[in-house]
């Protein structure tokens, strides 16, 4: 009897090889859906996982070129859908799913994983009171973390110049939406962290869906705001959007313009502070007055008075010596307050952007920055100038 196998004999490589190039071609494009296991983030930046349904289960991989465009971070027992082909490993004759993209399979496993990770970190307590740092009242530096060409920029830094010029902004430019995000405002908060003279930070960008606002919601952002030494407030999206980084935060703010807006205090109310304080001072005075010169009138109709002219003299002496004293103090205090308050108006007015410019000077800049050097001036680059009464471009 014809041995038939024999004819047509095979080696392990050749039947793997051709294993290989028949599953590659017949599944060079397939879409797959099911749930997340063993997730390993490797440190290559590689992604190992599993997918599988309640039947099956198949070894993934996915590149770091690729899952670089993922805008969440995978967890075991989430419903995703993948893109991409199947391959074949020739040493172990394995067969796995090489994921070119990676979506959730719905709304629902997204905030599925944000409860899940909300529950993690408030158990954890990175949500607790007693980690809250106060926001400083009166802030020299405010650090911000946000995309500089977003409006939610423009919008703070507004604010920032109407209520307290006095403060410096420092910007720690990050991506806010999409891949790479979550580590670009890590980083951008740990650089701030390292300057050691910023008094606040604020986290934030402009509203969104889910997905644009995702980066706010992954655990290494929450865990650089709760690390973070110094206070951060948190104002991401609209006053109706949650995100993880609120519940971390020191202060949570509804929107990035409401969250400059508590970084800062309002000049008019300094002034109505100093105003106050120059009113209750001169108050006082005039009150101690009042009351001595009652203990004088008390005094002079006093017994003493009425019967012994001597000591009456004698006291009527002393009155007058303390009378003149009493008053040479309290027009010196008087003047001093006076030119305190003066002052104190005087320093004030000094940082009033509107006035400078109004004295003839001019503030350039430069793709959204001011130019504060003449060696920062970009000779290539597009400027606007401001002036008191309007602003010129400058077009290279």
């Amino acid at each position: 009897m014809p041995d038939e196998f024999n004819s047509n004999i095979l080696s392990v490589s050749a039947l793997t090889n051709q294993i290989k190039q028949n599953l590659e071609e017949g599944f060079s494009r397939v879409s797959v859906i099911g749930e997340i296991s063993n997730f390993k983030a490797h440190i290559s930046g590689h992604w190992y996982f599993n997918l599988k349904d309640s039947d099956a289960v198949i070894n993934c991989t996915m590149w770091r070129g690729f899952n670089n465009m993922v805008f969440f971070t995978p967890q075991d027992g989430m419903k995703v859908i993948i893109n991409g082909k199947i391959t074949v490993y020739p040493p172990r004759g394995n067969y796995q799913l090489d994921a070119r993209s990676m979506k959730p399979a719905g709304m629902g496993e997204l905030q599925e994983a944000f409860e899940k990770l909300k529950r993690k970190l408030d158990d954890e307590g990175l949500f607790d009171e007693e980690f809250k740092k106060p926001i400083p009242t009166f802030p020299n530096k405010i650090g911000i973390v946000t995309a500089i060409d977003g409006a939610a920029f423009r919008d703070m830094i507004s604010v920032a110049e109407r209520r307290y010029p006095l403060a410096e902004i420092i910007i720690a430019p990050a991506r806010v939406q999409g891949s790479g995000a979550a580590d670009s405002i890590d980083k951008s908060i740990e650089k701030l962290n390292r300057l050691n003279d910023i008094d606040v930070i604020i986290v934030s960008r402009g509203g969104g869906s889910i997905e644009d606002l995702w980066a706010f919601n992954e655990e290494i952002v929450a865990r650089a705001i709760f690390n973070s030494k110094i206070a951060v407030i948190s104002g991401v999206g609209h006053e109706i959007d949650f995100t993880i980084s609120d519940f971390v935060a020191d202060l949570r703010a509804p929107t990035p313009s409401v969250a400059m807006e508590l970084a800062t205090p309002d000049i008019s109310d300094i002034f109505a502070i100093i105003n106050q304080f120059s009113y209750n001072a001169t108050s006082m005075i005039k009150n101690m007055i009042v009351e001595l010169r009652s203990k004088l009138h008390h005094n002079v109709n006093s017994y003493a008075f009425r019967y012994s002219m001597d000591l009456a003299r004698r006291r009527e002496q002393e009155i007058d010596y303390f009378i003149s004293g009493l008053l040479k103090d309290a027009g010196t205090k008087l003047q001093y307050y006076d030119n305190k308050v003066s002052f104190l108006t005087k320093s004030l007015e000094a940082y009033n952007v509107k006035k400078i410019l109004e004295r003839g000077f001019v503030l350039v800049k430069q793709k959204s920055r001011f130019v504060t050097r003449a060696a920062k001036y970009s000779k290539e680059d597009d400027a606007t100038l401001q002036f008191s009464d309007g602003n010129i471009k400058v077009h290279t």
